[in-house]
Formats: C-alpha cells, structure tokens, sequence
C-alpha cells in the first residue's frame, strides 16, 4: 500500500483546553492566512476543540505544508479529517468504520480514539477503552497497521455514535494521547507547581536538546521561587539553584545541598554571575514578566530563560503575541540568537509557558 496519500480531507480538527476555543481558532486562522489557507472556523464555547472548515478539500500533503503545530500556542493537537460521521450502528459500528478507514488509502503506526477534553468527553473514556481493542484487531487484520508509517489514525469521538475520523503526520503533530503528556505527582515535590515545569520540559525541548540544555553541574536562578516546585525539578536534574523569594522553601529542597535560598524581590535582584537558566512562575502582569525576562536575557544574567505568563481575561491571544513581539524585538536589537517557544501545557491553566532558548 502506497504511502503517499490522495484522499481528500474537509477540516482542520484542533483540541485545546475548554473555554480557549476563541485563542485556538485565531492562531489557526492566522497561520492559514500566512501559507493562503482557504476557508473558516466553526466552534461552541467550552467544547474543548475547533474546526477549521477547507474552502475546498485537500490532501494530507498539502495541509502537511501549511500547517506547522510547532507554532500553535494554544492547540493540543491538530488533525485532518473528514466531515462528521452520525448514527453508527450501535449492534456494528466497526464495519462502517474500517470502510471509511480504508478509503483514507494509508497505513497508520498508530491509532488513538480520542474525546474533547471535558467533562462530557470523560464520560466517553471507558467506552473508548474497550472499542479499541477489537478495532484495532480489525485494523490489524485488514494490513491498516505499518509501524513504519508516518501517519497516525484519530477517531475523535463526540458521542458513541457521532465521529469524525481523521490523521496526523507524527512530525506535525502532539505525540501523546489526546496532546497530553500523561505524568504522575512525584512523592517528595514541594507543590502541584512541579509538573508545570516537567511538562514544559518534555513538550518544549526535544529529547536531545534536554540532555544538551539540562545538564548537570548547570546553574539556575528561581524568581518567586517559594515552596520549590521548579526548583525541585532542576534538582532533580542535578542544577544548582539559587532561590529567590520571601517565602520559605520545602525543606526537602534545601536538604540537596543545591539550593541557595535568599530572601528578596524576584523583580530587583541579579545574580551575582550569569546562570544558564532562569526560571519565573510569579503571578504578576504578563508584560510585566516579559520586559524583567527580557532584561535578563539582554543583559547577559542568563542564557536560557523558562517562564510563565498569566493571562487576562480578555484579549488573551493578543496579550501572547504582544510579550512575544516584546521579547523579539529586544533579543533582535541586542544582537542575540534565540529561539521562543509557547504553549498552553495541560497543567497550565488561565496562562501559558515559555521557552527561550539562546543559540
């Protein structure tokens, strides 16, 4: 079976967190209008995800080129699929299923059946559990299945009945399920804080840029570092930290003989040398964060910067492309050679994190 596929999809289906639809379709309707993507958005207030309806169908190559997910903020994920499927047979529906499959003309290395991420979307989770066995066994059976595919198979479930069926290229798209990194609370950190940044890490970096850019032996600093969810994370890389908050820090933290805990004004202090990452989760003005990241970088206090920006209640999308305007056009005039990169995290809530990596 061919690997290059014809088949002609309708709609750009994007997942994000519930109540953001209007960010994720902006960002979409942005990054169409710079590669001329034709066509216009539907979505519903807290559905947890967005469709971007084609003017016209196309194949999944073309929209492979026009869409970059790397550069979606607020979306999960982001699949091509087909129009709407309603009233499966409840007595068959793998049948009906593995026909609309094969007329896609691909094999898939992989196959997630999905639900928007909401309180209605859970309830469909136990379902979607036992239909995935003795469909992907029929998937399997009908030669559907190549690991070396770069193609993975999502059926996005609305109902038991109601789908839409669509895939992604694994280099364009969100590795894990649902565009969530499943993690579990460590034992000993300090706060819930800690897998913000642990999520941050393994969706912003690459495997091998965090074994090139969180080594041990590195140095950090940690503003409004109190009690030590982020500082517990560069522990655990074996980075030294220097806390900076008024607040006092979890004694597990202290107790790795990395950590420097002074008392003082996250937006007053420097560091005594440069330090190779700052990080900052200070609940503060977002471009109010942006200019203190930004002066650190300019003026040499740190090469890589991690941060939080937390969102107003209005105007969110715009507040984003504002700090990153912000902090382009200071790293531009300064000379320096960067990279940004932005995302909602699952354990982001009304905000953001950032990334900025120097080269």
């Amino acid at each position: 079976m061919a690997d290059t596929p014809q088949h002609l999809f309708y709609q750009l289906l994007l997942y994000c967190r519930a109540g953001f639809e209007k960010e994720c379709a902006s960002e979409i309707q942005l990054q169409a209008q710079h590669t001329n993507l034709q066509g216009y958005i539907k979505t519903k207030p807290d559905s947890g995800y967005v469709q971007y309806v084609l003017a016209e169908p196309l194949s999944a190559q073309e929209l492979n080129k026009a869409i970059s997910y790397q550069q979606l903020v607020f979306t999960r994920q982001c699949i091509f699929a087909g129009n709407i499927i309603k009233d499966l047979p409840v007595d068959d529906r793998i049948t009906p299923l593995i026909e609309q499959i094969k007329s896609i003309g691909l094999q898939f290395n992989d196959l997630y059946l999905e639900t928007p991420d909401t309180n209605d979307g859970k309830q469909m989770s136990g379902f979607c559990k036992k239909f995935f066995h003795p469909l992907i066994q029929n998937l399997k059976r009908q030669s559907l299945m190549n690991q070396a595919s770069e193609w993975r198979l999502h059926i996005f479930f609305l109902s038991s009945s109601a789908i839409y069926i669509g895939i992604a290229s694994i280099h364009n798209s969100a590795a894990d399920h649902m565009g969530i990194i499943r993690l579990q609370m460590p034992r000993n950190a300090p706060s819930r804080s800690t897998l913000k940044l642990e999520e941050a890490f393994k969706t912003l970096l690459s495997e091998k840029e965090q074994q090139k850019y969180l080594r041990t032996g590195m140095t950090s600093v940690d503003l409004g570092a109190s009690p030590g969810g982020w500082t517990w994370q560069m522990v655990q890389r074996n980075i030294k930290v220097i806390a900076i908050d008024n607040g006092n820090m979890d004694p597990a933290v202290m107790d790795s003989g990395l950590v420097v805990h002074q008392h003082a004004d996250g937006f007053v202090y420097t560091p005594p040398e440069p330090v190779d990452w700052l990080l900052c989760d200070m609940v503060e003005r977002p471009l109010h964060i942006a200019r203190l990241i930004a002066r650190w970088l300019v003026d040499g206090h740190c090469k890589h910067a991690v941060f939080n920006l937390k969102l107003p209640m209005k105007q969110r999308y715009q507040m984003v492309e504002d700090c990153r305007s912000l902090l382009e056009t200071a790293m531009q005039q300064a000379g320096i050679r960067y990279e940004i990169r932005m995302k909602q995290l699952y354990h982001d809530r009304e905000e953001i994190t950032c990334i900025v990596i120097r080269h």
